[in-house]
């Protein structure tokens, strides 16, 4: 039986760590249970060690942290970013986003 695809978030002090996968199938709501950690906890880091899958919506979804972070005025670090999310964002020209 193949397991469904599925994330965590969890806040740690000073920074929000994601683990499992970001892709299509996780994309939505990883994206507005992350919006809602920024605005709750305002972390410093994005810790992305426990990544174990990710796709180009993972990346869109990390983008919009990004993003979303900056509109509210923070100041957003990404670590630990997976090798496989760091070479999707070198080809599609995003990594200095990252």
């Amino acid at each position: 039986m193949i397991q469904p695809a599925t994330y965590q978030l969890a806040d740690a002090p000073g920074a929000l760590r994601v683990s499992g996968a970001l892709t299509f199938a996780t994309a939505a709501s990883a994206l507005e249970a992350g919006r809602t950690a920024l605005e709750r906890n305002r972390p410093a880091t994005l810790d992305l060690a426990g990544v174990t899958q990710a796709d180009s919506a993972g990346l869109a979804t990390v983008l919009a942290w990004l993003a979303h972070a900056r509109q509210k005025g923070q100041t957003l670090t990404v670590a630990n970013i997976p090798t496989g999310l760091e070479a999707l964002a070198r080809v599609s020209g995003v990594s200095t986003l990252i």
